[in-house]
């Protein structure tokens, strides 16, 4: 299979963090053979200043974005900054062909320049979320997620919600599987729950490394085939129930209940891309008890059935 061609947007004045993002996701072989074949192109002509002090060159230019079936804005400048006429054009063209076009950070800004956002939902940085709805009036902002997924055109969140973006894309594109290995490697975590919410308005939980919340998530997660109430979670992790639920959105931006749904979810993905598994034999596995539940969550979530998706991802 031939890999699929990725070119991301650099410009003069870029952080390198920015550019790294979808180059470390994108880049990352998932298997014996790459799944993209990533091409870093230059906004502007000639070598470019990172805003680190150093200087990036590439051989690729705009006309890159004419050929990849993803087109990554990894972010922009300066939000008060109109972004320059022949990149706009070229994002046009890529979208009209028929690219997935995805803007990280400020990058929805260019995407929204360019009239691919008009009538949809997006999102960007909680900074300037404001300023974004009010510059275009026509996009549904959507002020606290890390991404949004519109279809063909896909927004994120600032700095590190551009890599569950990016994974986003690779779990549309291959699959659970091949997202789970990537992002071992970079070790992130595959599906990252909650907003932009849980950073603006209370800090992430300040102790690092195994504490009895993260042992608790860690063993729930082996053991989805469960029935798990929120009490019990709370008696495994020494906690109060009060304590336990503070905690666990403070750890995850999300509730207990939304948390499970999501990992259950992941799970039955990954069998039904990986095993011959039956579906009510996944449904087990996956804690759903019945396979008529496991099918009205995936249409909830997923909008598809699950034999559905072990057929399309099996013809890919």
């Amino acid at each position: 299979m031939a890999a699929t061609k990725v070119a991301i947007a650099a410009f003069d004045g870029i952080r390198p963090f920015h550019l790294s993002v979808p180059c470390a996701v994108f880049g990352e072989p998932a298997g014996a053979e790459p799944l993209y074949e990533v091409r870093v192109c230059a906004v502007e002509p000639g070598e470019l200043r990172s805003q680190a002090g150093f200087t990036i060159g590439t051989g690729y230019g705009l006309r890159e974005l004419e050929r990849a079936q993803v087109v990554v804005v990894p972010s922009w400048r300066d939000a008060h900054e109109v972004p320059p006429a022949s990149l706009l054009g070229a994002l046009r063209r890529a979208h009209r062909r028929g690219a997935l076009v995805v803007g990280l950070c400020l990058g929805a800004y260019a995407l929204a320049e360019a009239g691919l956002l008009d009538g949809r939902r997006a999102t960007t940085h909680w900074r300037w979320a404001e300023r974004f709805a009010q510059r275009y009036p026509k996009v549904r902002v959507a002020p606290n997620v890390l991404y949004v997924d519109a279809g063909d055109v896909l927004t994120s969140a600032g700095t590190a919600a551009g890599i569950d973006c990016c994974l986003h894309v690779v779990r549309r594109q291959f699959g659970a599987e091949a997202t789970n290995r990537i992002a071992r490697t970079l070790v992130v975590p595959p599906h990252r729950l909650g907003g932009q919410a849980q950073y603006i308005e209370q800090p992430v939980l300040a102790t690092a490394g195994e504490n009895p919340l993260t042992k608790t998530l860690d063993w729930v997660a082996r053991h989805l085939d469960e029935p798990h109430s929120l009490d019990a979670l709370a008696a495994r992790a020494a906690m109060s129930r009060r304590s336990f639920t503070r905690h666990f959105r403070q750890h995850t931006g999300t509730t207990v209940g939304q948390w499970l749904l999501a990992q259950r979810l992941l799970l039955a993905q990954r069998l039904l891309e990986t095993t011959g598994q039956p579906i009510e034999r996944i449904a087990e596995c996956a804690g759903f008890g019945t396979s008529l539940s496991l099918r009205q969550h995936f249409a909830a979530a997923l909008a598809t059935t699950p034999s559905t998706y072990r057929r399309e991802f099996r013809g890919r």
